[in-house]
């Protein structure tokens, strides 16, 4: 063997090695972000779930609460108000009017429910005739289904829903029926969380073994008036960039609230 084969074998080898080691970086990176960015969707999506639970407790308690046992507990074994309110207008002299507000309690719903559950109402979209149901209550429908017809002039429409969930109320309506726009069809349940969660976990961050989010309670003077605020932060970002100095309020730590403002708003929104 001569001298030329020897170093075309020696540079084709390192060019081989040198090849590995750059696709390695750049696969590497490439795995990197896709890990960081599912470790944040995960603590985003727990750092809502604290924001609800919290929102849920001080509209019971008249403050938030910075202990994670407390917090657990209230979404275990909580109960919370279901309220109206309706005024009653009283015509006075000289064409006054006094106005007062009343308060009635219908009932209680558990913090679980109020918290993890997301209720509400589809409408009719138009006025027309209603053409009947293709689903029954304890359904779930997901988006884009069609779960019902509606005929608008001489045209039989199948609108869309916009919304997933299970339903658990169809109002009693026959083939026939003329409905008008904004009349309740449905009522659907969807969990806004995982029912499921480990709440004794409440706390933890996700992706970071041992490590809690930082929680902050205090009140802030506005106008002469004390008002609670709260700050619950990731204080370890797994993402280099977030960091508490950087300007940008999105290259911040996720975090939801403010130490010095009345907000419940999240950088990551």
């Amino acid at each position: 063997m001569n001298l030329t084969k020897i170093l075309t074998g020696v540079l084709l080898i390192a060019s081989l090695f040198l090849a590995y080691r750059l696709y390695r970086s750049v696969q590497g990176t490439i795995e990197d972000r896709e890990s960081i960015s599912i470790t944040e969707s995960a603590i985003i999506e727990k750092l809502k779930l604290i924001r609800e639970a919290e929102i849920v407790f001080q509209s019971v308690n008249g403050r938030y609460t910075a202990n994670w046992d407390s917090l657990e507990n209230f979404i275990k074994t909580g109960q919370v108000p279901i309220i109206t309110r309706r005024e009653e207008i009283t015509q006075k002299s000289y064409g006054v009017e006094e106005v007062k507000v009343i308060i009635d309690t219908l009932g209680f719903v558990s913090a679980h429910d109020r918290i993890f559950k997301k209720i509400y109402t589809v409408n009719f979209p138009d006025n027309g005739i209603f053409m009947g149901f293709k689903v029954k209550e304890g359904d779930r429908v997901i988006k884009n289904q069609k779960p019902y017809s509606i005929k608008v002039g001489e045209k039989v429409n199948e609108p869309p829903m916009q919304d997933e969930g299970t339903i658990t109320k169809l109002e009693p309506l026959k083939v026939g029926d003329e409905v008008r726009k904004g009349q309740p069809l449905m009522t659907m349940m969807d969990y806004m969380f995982n029912p499921n969660i480990d709440l004794s976990t409440l706390g933890n961050v996700p992706g970071q073994n041992g490590i809690k989010f930082e929680i902050f309670v205090g009140a802030v003077d506005k106008s002469g008036l004390k008002v609670q605020v709260i700050e619950v932060m990731d204080p370890k970002p797994v993402n280099p960039i977030r960091k508490p100095s950087n300007e940008a309020k999105n290259r911040k730590p996720l975090h939801f609230g403010s130490r010095v403002d009345v907000s419940t708003s999240g950088n990551w929104e």
